[in-house]
């Protein structure tokens, strides 16, 4: 598979005081403004609208897109520990940007010139937001198996389909799309193209699924019934390269989730390191139990490794190398760390963790989707083996 060029073709790089000004505006954002409502969007899986205004301030929607286009033009690195640093405290709401990121690097690296004019300066400010719509009802992981239709008629495409776990899909205004525009090609791969597809008549929502974790960010179905767009909101402009299109933005994607995982292992690490100093048993703080100061070693190490790895890829990606597999080795294990380290702290809280009145319980239930999410790990497990064959002959 092709590996996507970087987003400007050249090495990305930020004064270490610019990004650590800017760590310590999230900071301070997070501990006045979202620290303070969690509870109340997680419990309700109510749409933060007042946080996302405040994101696209920040420039969040802007993170990766280059500076040229109004974005922030950030390197993978400094992106990483942003989404790090958020998901320590609420990992939903950094799928918001993401998802949007992930449909603007799409128009940035494939784009045509007048593609890239018209629509990234609005995704960079947030006025047009959005996500990427590639899963269908029968297709997940084998993008290819997609159902969705896109015929040329004239000067437009006509599309049909059901896209389904679509992030930000009730309240995004544009999105990144996989369509087959040659059902018939052998192989299938060829057959299919990426679209900007702007809500308009035609493409209308289905029904918002009821999510175990991930609340506050809505997963929801798109569907196409005779839904015409421009024929220039084929990017690229050129049919049959789709497929490479939308999985040239893998490596960055599972860095952005190794990173979220990253977030959840160290969340909860400081979650159970707070509870277990306070708590007490037998006389003293159960910290000083052998059996606690156990498992804390542990998670200590998941924490720290997985930042590591993520660190790692991210700075691989920023050098302009290939790093699928550094990417896939960061999602795996950061993503596996999240869901051990989510359960250990639970038994540290024993009963409480299961009380809604604990942050425990929703760092618990969000960790999982980092394994399933951007490939699954068994899936990434796959991948990392064979590249390391093909890099080790016999």
């Amino acid at each position: 598979m092709a590996t996507a060029p970087h987003l400007d073709n050249q090495i990305r790089t930020i004064d270490p005081d610019e990004e650590r000004a800017f760590m310590d505006a999230i900071d301070r954002w997070l501990e006045r403004e979202v620290i303070p409502v969690v509870k109340e969007h997680d419990h309700g899986d109510i749409w933060p609208e007042k946080l996302v205004e405040q994101m696209a301030e920040m420039g969040l929607f802007g993170a990766t897109i280059g500076q040229e286009y109004g974005g922030l033009g950030l390197p993978a690195t400094t992106y990483a520990k942003i989404v790090m640093h958020i998901s320590s405290y609420w990992m939903a709401i950094t799928g918001i940007f993401n998802s949007h990121l992930i449909m603007a690097a799409a128009v940035e690296r494939f784009g045509t010139p007048q593609q890239k004019a018209k629509w990234l300066p609005k995704f960079a400010t947030g006025e047009i937001r959005g996500g990427l719509a590639l899963t269908e009802p029968n297709a997940g992981t084998d993008l290819q198996a997609i159902r969705t239709v896109a015929k040329r008629d004239g000067d437009d495409y006509v599309l049909n389909g059901t896209k389904t776990w679509i992030s930000n899909a009730l309240n995004g205004q544009c999105f990144a799309l996989l369509a087959k525009t040659d059902p018939n090609a052998d192989p299938r791969y060829k057959g299919m193209s990426l679209f900007i597809a702007d809500k308009r008549e035609g493409l209308t929502t289905g029904k918002k699924f009821d999510k175990l974790g991930y609340k506050s960010i809505d997963s929801a179905e798109l569907i196409m019934e005779d839904y015409r767009i421009p024929s220039d909101q084929l990017i690229g402009g050129v049919e049959g390269q789709g497929f490479f299109q939308a999985t040239g933005g893998l490596e960055l994607g599972r860095i952005n989730v190794a990173a979220r995982g990253v977030g959840l292992a160290e969340g909860s690490l400081r979650l159970a390191t707070e509870y277990a100093q306070q708590r007490e048993t037998m006389g003293k703080p159960i910290a000083q139990h052998q059996a606690i100061q156990l498992k804390l070693g542990e998670m200590v190490t998941r924490a720290r490794a997985a930042r590591l790895l993520t660190l790692d890829a991210s700075e691989a990606y920023d050098r302009g190398e290939r790093c699928d597999k550094e990417a896939g080795i960061a999602k795996f294990f950061a993503s596996e760390a999240a869901v051990e380290n989510s359960q250990e702290a639970m038994r540290i809280y024993g009963g409480y963790s299961y009380s809604k009145e604990y942050d425990i319980e929703r760092y618990y239930r969000d960790s999982m989707l980092m394994c399933i999410g951007e490939g699954t790990n068994e899936m990434q497990r796959i991948i990392i083996a064979k590249q390391h064959i093909k890099e080790n002959p016999a």
